[in-house]
C-alpha cells in the first residue's frame, strides 16, 4: 500500500500517506505513549532533530522498530545525504522513514546518480525538496529530466537547472512546463534564450499560469524585447516583487534626483537594478556620488556597477586610484566605467603592476593589508575612503 502510494500519487497523496502510515504502524487510532516516546526518542538521536521537532514530526509518523528507518537513513548517506540535511529532510516528510529503502527509494536515487548528480547535489536537492521521493520515477521524475533535457541537450545543465530550483521536479510537464515554454516561444524568445531561462530561472515555471501570463504580459509592455536576454531578467525580477516593493525601489533612486523615466530605462538596461536591496543601492550611490565625486546620470548608465561588492571591489579600486590621482600618476577625471568595470587582471594589469616601481606597496594597499595612512596620505578625502 506505502509502495503504491508512494509511487502513484493522488492528488490528496500526501494526506493518504500520513494517515496510511498513522494505521499501518499504530495499534489504534492514539498510539501508546511507549511508542510514541520511540518515534520521538528516534527521531532526536538517529535523525538529529530537536526535541521540538521531533515531537511535531511524531504526529505524523509512528514507528515500532528501528529497522525500516535504519535502512533509509543508511541508503540516504549512501547517495549523499549528510546528518546535518536529514533534519530538514524529516521536519517536512518525517514519513519518508517508511518508504521501503529498495522498491520506494533505491530505483530514484540510482536514476539521480546516473544523470551526472553528485553526492553533494542530491543532498541538496533532497534537502530542498524530499517531496520528490515520494513521486513516481516513470511517470514524474524521467519525464520531467527527459523534458529539461530536451532544451538544455547537456546532463550537466539539467542538473544544474535542478540545483537553483529543486522545487520544480514536483511540477507535471504536461499541465505546467509546457504551457509556459510555448508561451514564450509563440511571443518569439529564440532557443537560447530558452535555454538560458530554464537553466538559470527554472522556479518561474512553478508560478501558477495566471501570474506567470500577467508577468510576461506587463514586461512586454514596458518594451522589453522578448528577443534580448534581458526581458528573462525582468521576468524573473518581477517574480520575486510586489507593487508595494517595486514603488519602494523607484522612490529609493528618485532620492538620487532620478526622474520616473530615468528610473525606467535604468531598468530597461540592467533590470537587477530593481531587485538591488536598499541598503546596498544607498551605500553604492553614497561612496560613488558623494566620496568619488562621480555624477549619479553617468553611474546609471552603467548600472551593472551597482551589482559589485563595495568592499571586495568598489572600494580597493578606488584607493588605488586615490593614491594615483595624487601622485600625478593619473588623470583627475577618471571615469568609474574605467575604474570598476575591467576583469580584475586588466585592472591590476592597468592600474597596480603599471605603477609598482613608483608605489611599492600599491598591491598590498590593493589586497587591503596596508593602508592609506601607512602609506603617508592622510587627506581628509583619503581618510574618508578608508572609513567606509
Amino acid at each position: 500500500m506505502v509502495s503504491s502510494l508512494l509511487l502513484n500519487p493522488s492528488p490528496n497523496w500526501r494526506t493518504t500517506v500520513k494517515s496510511f502510515a498513522f494505521r499501518l504502524f499504530s495499534s489504534s487510532r492514539s498510539p501508546n505513549p511507549e511508542q510514541h516516546s520511540f518515534t520521538v526518542s528516534y527521531l532526536i538521536n538517529s535523525c538529529g532533530l530537536s526535541p521540538q521537532s521531533a515531537l511535531s514530526a511524531s504526529r505524523k509518523l509512528h514507528l515500532v522498530t528501528p529497522e525500516r528507518p535504519d535502512s533509509v537513513l543508511t541508503l540516504l548517506r549512501k547517495y549523499g545525504v549528510t546528518d546535518t540535511q536529514f533534519p530538514k529532510i524529516l521536519r517536512s516528510f518525517p514519513s519518508l522513514l517508511l518508504a521501503d529503502p529498495d522498491k520506494i527509494l533505491l530505483p530514484k536515487l540510482e536514476f539521480f546518480h546516473s544523470k551526472e548528480f553528485t553526492g553533494a547535489d542530491i543532498g541538496r536537492i533532497l534537502s530542498s525538496c524530499p517531496l520528490i521521493l515520494s513521486r513516481s520515477l516513470e511517470k514524474q521524475i524521467i519525464p520531467l529530466y527527459h523534458f529539461f533535457k530536451s532544451i538544455l541537450h547537456l546532463d550537466k545543465m539539467v542538473v544544474h537547472a535542478f540545483k537553483r530550483s529543486p522545487r520544480v521536479l514536483l511540477e507535471s510537464v504536461d499541465k505546467s512546463l509546457l504551457p509556459k515554454i510555448k508561451a514564450l516561444r509563440e511571443i518569439g524568445m529564440p532557443e537560447s534564450s530558452l535555454r538560458f531561462f530554464l537553466r538559470q530561472f527554472p522556479n518561474v515555471l512553478q508560478l501558477k499560469h495566471e501570474k506567470f501570463h500577467e508577468i510576461v504580459k506587463e514586461v512586454m509592455e514596458l518594451g522589453f524585447d522578448p528577443l534580448q536576454v534581458v526581458f528573462i531578467n525582468a521576468i524573473q525580477v518581477f517574480v520575486g516583487m510586489s507593487k508595494s516593493t517595486w514603488e519602494q525601489k523607484m522612490e529609493i533612486y528618485r532620492r538620487w534626483g532620478l526622474s520616473n523615466d530615468e528610473i525606467m530605462l535604468l531598468f530597461r538596461t540592467f533590470p537587477i537594478s530593481m531587485s538591488l536591496s536598499e541598503k546596498n543601492i544607498m551605500s553604492t550611490m553614497d561612496f560613488l556620488v558623494n566620496k568619488m565625486g562621480w555624477k549619479v546620470t553617468k553611474i546609471t548608465r552603467v548600472p551593472s556597477c551597482l551589482c559589485y561588492s563595495l568592499e571586495r571591489r568598489i572600494i580597493p579600486r578606488c584607493l588605488v586610484v586615490k593614491v594615483l590621482i595624487s601622485k600625478g600618476l593619473v588623470k583627475k577625471d577618471l571615469g568609474f566605467v574605467s575604474v570598476l568595470k575591467p576583469a580584475e587582471k586588466e585592472f591590476l594589469e592597468k592600474f597596480v603592476i603599471k605603477y609598482q616601481n613608483e608605489i611599492p606597496e600599491l598591491l598590498n594597499l590593493y589586497k587591503g593589508e596596508v593602508g592609506v595612512l601607512e602609506l603617508g596620505f592622510a587627506s581628509e578625502e583619503m581618510c574618508g575612503i578608508k572609513q567606509l
